[in-house]
């Protein structure tokens, strides 16, 4: 299973996507439309970030994920739909049982939507590479549109129907996200006197394994500890990016 993404600027622009990828034979359980919430009034469910908190995520990926329906407007094509509260991005509509999926992928809900809502393998595709990207996507006041195919021709049609409706892509999301942190954690790194133009590409991996590992399993874990205690720059550029998500979690979106 592959998964092809795509950040529009409108919710407009989204919810061309999803009709296009629709009309092209990709079934709604296999396409996710997250799009910010109108306001924390109109949240049904908070996405859970500890244990404790998974049942209300098994509930809001079940039967009752449909209780926000009409806010999405004709993208939905019947999908269903939840209005979501995403701790430091703010209220989101989950178009698809696999939007509100990925967005608990961040933090430990996984296993009880599999068990629930989504089929076994659809789960382990969840992109928690990108989750990161989609969250800022999200702050922003865009609208992320994801795919999971499973053969060359969907992937292509997928792609396809993404640039048609005016998608950046995941990569250039990647990179602007990044320019924009740039100079402060080069900055924040020169004060220890080591080279941030020589030392980026390992701070930088670092910086963004933090932000990957939430949520994932001891061994992705473990792997990323590895690198910790080998490499100073991954390390250092590991705990600025544990910082970076700490200061958002608590923000909503106004």
């Amino acid at each position: 299973m592959e998964t092809v993404a795509g950040i529009f600027q409108t919710r407009a622009e989204a919810e061309k996507a999803v009709q296009q990828i629709h009309s092209q034979g990709i079934s709604n359980d296999r396409i996710a439309l997250l799009t910010p919430g109108m306001d924390n009034e109109q949240v049904e469910r908070t996405v859970p970030t500890a244990d404790s908190e998974q049942p209300g995520m098994g509930k809001a990926m079940g039967g009752t994920v449909g209780g926000a329906m009409g806010v999405a407007g004709g993208a939905t094509l019947g999908m269903a739909v939840a209005s979501l509260l995403v701790p430091g991005v703010g209220p989101v509509i989950a178009g698809g049982i696999l939007g509100a999926a990925i967005l608990g992928a961040g933090g430990t809900a996984t296993g009880m939507a599999a068990g629930e809502a989504l089929e076994e393998g659809l789960v382990k595709g969840l992109p928690h590479d990108e989750l990161y990207l989609y969250e800022d996507a999200l702050r922003k006041g865009r609208s992320v549109v994801i795919a999971f195919v499973d053969t060359d021709e969907s992937t292509y049609a997928a792609r396809t129907a993404l640039v048609s409706a005016g998608a950046e892509s995941i990569d250039a999301a990647r990179e602007s996200w990044w320019l924009e942190l740039r100079d402060a954690e080069a900055a924040d790194y020169e004060t220890t006197g080591k080279n941030f133009q020589g030392d980026e590409a390992s701070y930088r991996r670092g910086f963004e394994a933090a932000l990957k590992t939430r949520g994932k399993d001891a061994d992705a874990r473990e792997g990323t500890a590895l690198e910790i205690e080998s490499d100073e720059a991954f390390r250092r550029g590991y705990e600025r990016g544990k910082s970076y998500q700490n200061s958002l979690q608590g923000k909503t979106n106004s």
